[in-house]
């Protein structure tokens, strides 16, 4: 089981990006065995070290890995807190490898999939994470058309840095892209879009407010309902907990609100008023389709769960899934903490610790951080 307050970073590591640079072969891909130096430190091998020497040592920081030249050989010489997971069965890791390393430290519960690598591997990792779950690239490869990479190895470590101390860091989707390499040997420029990832965006949010201004929390709630009400599926049934900044989405939909209760919305259309935990166990068993919970935190406590929301109760919690809970706060609330994380308080020691970590919280229209959530016991 995680610990509470830690970052769990899920490191990959491919150590043929960029091999091919050096060869003039436009890129690693299909990179043969015969090519692939495995001696010492290949180019993403060193630069992957070069993030990790700023971050090891942290004591809010622990690793996940997969086995020798993906990330095992470099993360045992600098930290004591990191496990494998699992290895290769080769000298020469495969795409499948790194496909099954994301998913692997996914499932496990690492809060970000940190990656030495270039286009390719991005392409890897987005085949089994998608644009739901915050990745960061460490650029390592010959060509890097996609936005997930950091501009150096340093500045991914000082985004991670960001993280581990409670800063506000944005999260914000990037393309991944990559080039046809048999086409660009033959000097024609071929470009695809494959999809797009979560990235932690440069957190400067906090230092701003501290020196230019102050944020509305009316129009702060306002434009984060916009978002929320935007993206909401009409199949989708919601349960909308209390507080002000879920009253905005209640008004944005042009619905009664129980400013102290919990609201069930389905298609654009109020279910059910001021629900308690009874109702919604009984709703929940007979509803077709998904169900999100959409719920923010108390002002100052920053208790997400267990402070005037215990219509929420574990049971509940547990009958939603806890991977479809919605977070909405304004960044103002979320930088009054001080750091301090969003607080779990459900009386279920085990669902506390489950629900710890690190999770997207909507701050404002298309405009999201990636912030604690941790146990107040």
């Amino acid at each position: 089981m995680k610990e509470t307050m830690s970052l769990t970073i899920g490191l990959i590591v491919n150590p043929l990006a960029g091999q091919g640079g050096s060869l003039g072969l436009k890129g690693s891909d299909g990179l043969a065995a015969a090519t692939y130096n495995n001696e010492g430190l290949t180019r993403s091998m060193e630069r992957a070290q070069r993030a990790l020497a700023l971050l090891c040592g942290h004591k809010n920081i622990r690793y996940f890995c997969w086995g020798e030249n993906m990330g095992y050989s470099l993360i045992s010489t600098l930290s004591d807190v990191a496990e494998t997971l699992g290895h290769s069965d080769s000298d020469q890791p495969t795409a499948a490898d790194t496909r099954k390393a994301a998913a692997t430290m996914r499932e496990r519960g690492a809060d970000i999939i940190v990656f030495a690598g270039g286009d390719g591997t991005a392409r890897d990792i987005f085949d089994v994470l998608g644009n739901d779950f915050p990745v960061l690239g460490i650029p390592a490869g010959v060509k890097m058309h996609s936005g997930v990479f950091a501009v150096s190895p340093e500045a991914a470590a000082e985004l991670l840095l960001g993280l581990a101390d409670g800063g506000l860091v944005g999260l914000a989707l990037q393309e991944v892209r990559d080039i046809d390499e048999v086409a660009f040997r033959e000097n024609i420029v071929r470009s695809r879009f494959y999809g797009e990832m979560l990235v932690p965006a440069n957190g400067e949010y906090l230092q701003h407010t501290k020196i230019g201004g102050v944020e509305n929390a009316d129009l702060a709630a306002a434009d984060i309902a916009a978002w929320v009400v935007e993206e909401m599926i009409p199949q989708c049934t919601y349960l909308i907990g209390p507080g002000s900044t879920t009253a905005a989405i209640m008004a944005e939909l042009g619905l009664d609100n129980s400013l102290l209760g919990v609201d069930v919305v389905k298609g654009g259309e109020l279910l059910l008023s001021d629900a308690n935990e009874e109702v919604l166990l009984q709703l929940l068993s007979n509803i077709e389709g998904s169900t999100r919970i959409i719920v923010t935190a108390i002002g100052g406590q920053g208790h997400l769960f267990g402070r005037g929301n215990q219509q929420f109760s574990p049971a509940v919690l547990r009958a939603v899934g806890l991977e479809n809970i919605d977070i909405v706060a304004a960044k103002s609330k979320i930088s009054a903490l001080g750091s301090r994380p969003l607080l779990l308080d459900t009386n279920d020691r085990e669902l506390d610790l489950a629900l710890s970590g690190y999770h997207a919280v909507i701050t404002g229209y298309h405009d999201q951080i990636l912030y604690r959530l941790a146990s107040g016991a």
